[in-house]
């Protein structure tokens, strides 16, 4: 049990790394990929190490996010004169190992020089100080706030992503104007809507799957300290043990146990679905007129971009409106890297506000830098508006002593099994207790 458990933590980290890193296999065109080749003659190459959850690219795929990143590390390897190479995870080759037990242990053991981290690992190694401080490249200056809050660890920013991952709640707006409802904006508004769907024969109204019920769990318990005025207070506060991360909790614990008891929510079938191909097609069926999932799914070349009916993507109720769910990946440098100067120049490149544009673009995603903006399909509008006017809550957090994505994750699948807000308020203090000690 005890490994299982730990299995299904990690595996819920990995899906963050899924959202940018869609698929193992991928490419670029030929063209494109012969970009990579410098001029200069092999022996003066300079390599710095790149270690992510996927393989090099392969000319005969095709994957649009791993086509925008291998654009920019060629622009790296273009104005720098280096060569990336890249290292990879997969998981007949580490076994049983998950790729947050081998990115810990090669950070650790020097092995690489650039890695693609996940929330916890970006904690758990920038409170080690395994990762060089970021703050001082060119780049970080261009930063968003989300990003500066989401990574900075003992007052180092030790990882940057590529683009911000916005999780919302995609809505069935024909199913809305045929029952004369508006976009839920409070949990109470919710519950209406789905009394009004259930009434009229939507027997089901929420689909949900066993990795992102979390997001109205965060949307509630943050919407105040990540926009109250008083977030670092807020968070210091938790982190010495003044405050509780259970007081901050329960009120979307005992929000997703209401939808369960009204049947709103099908708990066991969520138990044991995967993100998207199970309650997917329901959705896109009409058959269900909710359903949670990140901003890259409403895009067009992806899983939503041409249903049968007009989509929104809207944040998750909260008391503060529509709150959108902000998680993030990250990449870092290990502090003991071989090649750490050139691998924090190549850093600097990649995530330049040029480089970023041509990333941003091609993905159609929200880009770290403030200064890059990319039109966004309509359907995203209301999500994109709201993270414009910086009204969010992050659902990772590296400032955090309590990793809360996987955590939080885990917690809630208790409550779909049949666990008490109660019993599951007493898994966050014993987490809280144990970050204490």
């Amino acid at each position: 049990m005890k490994k299982r458990k730990r299995s299904l933590k990690q595996l819920a980290a990995l899906c963050l790394t899924g959202t940018v890193m869609l698929t193992l296999a991928s490419c670029v065109p030929k063209a494109e990929a012969d970009k990579n080749l410098l001029s200069t003659q092999e022996s003066d190459i300079r390599t710095v190490n790149l270690f992510g959850p996927m393989e090099k690219s392969k000319p005969d795929a095709e994957n649009t996010a791993r086509t925008a990143f291998d654009l920019t590390i060629a622009m790296a390897e273009e104005q720098l004169g280096v060569k990336v190479d890249y290292r990879t995870y997969t998981a007949e080759n580490f076994q049983e190992k998950t790729y947050d037990d081998v990115t810990l242990d090669r950070v650790r053991n020097h092995m690489d020089d650039l890695y693609l981290l996940n929330p916890d690992t970006i904690q758990i190694l920038g409170s080690e100080g395994s990762l060089m401080d970021l703050s001082s490249l060119e780049s970080a200056q261009n930063l968003r706030e989300i990003v500066k809050t989401a990574n900075f660890v003992d007052g180092k920013l030790v990882a940057i992503p590529q683009e911000i991952v916005a999780h919302g709640l995609f809505v069935n707006q024909d199913l809305f104007d045929q029952y004369g409802l508006e976009l839920p904006e409070t949990p109470e508004d919710f519950l209406e809507c789905c009394r009004v769907f259930q009434e009229n024969g939507i027997q089901t109204p929420v689909g949900a799957n066993r990795w992102w019920l979390e997001n109205f769990v965060f949307a509630q318990a943050y919407a105040d300290l990540y926009n109250g005025g008083n977030t670092q207070a807020e968070i210091a506060a938790l982190n010495s043990g003044e405050r509780k991360y259970s007081d901050y909790m329960r009120p979307g614990f005992e929000f997703l146990q209401e939808l369960i008891d009204r049947g709103y929510i099908d708990a066991q079938k969520a138990y044991v679905s995967e993100a998207i191909e199970a309650e997917g097609p329901d959705f896109l069926a009409q058959k269900t007129p909710f359903f949670m999932a990140y901003w890259g799914a409403a895009n067009t070349d992806t899983a939503y971009g041409n249903p049968d009916f007009k989509l929104q993507v809207i944040g998750f109720p909260s008391s503060r409106g529509q709150m959108p769910v902000v998680s993030m990946t990250g990449y870092g440098v290990g502090a003991g890297s071989e090649h750490a100067e050139d691998a924090m120049r190549t850093l600097d490149v990649i995530l330049s506000d040029e480089a970023l544009q041509v990333y941003s673009e091609r993905n159609k995603v929200i880009s770290p830098s403030k200064n890059v903006e990319v039109d966004c399909i309509p359907a995203l509008q209301p999500l994109n508006d709201k993270i414009k006017e910086n009204i969010y809550v992050l659902g990772s957090n590296a400032g955090m002593k309590i990793e809360q994505w996987g955590n939080t994750c885990l917690i809630v699948r208790e409550l779909l099994n049949g666990a008490s807000v109660d019993a599951c308020m007493e898994a966050f203090d014993k987490l809280q207790e144990e970050s204490l000690r």
